[in-house]
């Protein structure tokens, strides 16, 4: 359960269409561990390493790693 602390650090999950990922962020996964899951599409990771970029299959997030 999230507490009012945690809550208002948790961003909305599919609130932007593009987002910039490190390497501190993976493995990848939509939605991220930072967003709220009660609202979102199931968790699904990204392989993003190879190419630098990945578009989730359940709502068309794109991501790039930044190097």
């Amino acid at each position: 359960m999230a507490t009012p602390e945690r809550s208002e650090k948790l961003v909305q999950p599919n609130a932007q269409s593009q987002y910039t990922v490190t390497a501190a962020d993976l493995p990848l996964s939509c939605p991220s561990p930072g967003m709220n899951l009660w609202n979102s599409h199931p968790k699904v990771f990204l392989p993003i390493e190879k190419t630098g970029w990945a578009k989730c299959p359940y709502c068309s997030a794109e991501y790039t790693l930044k190097r």
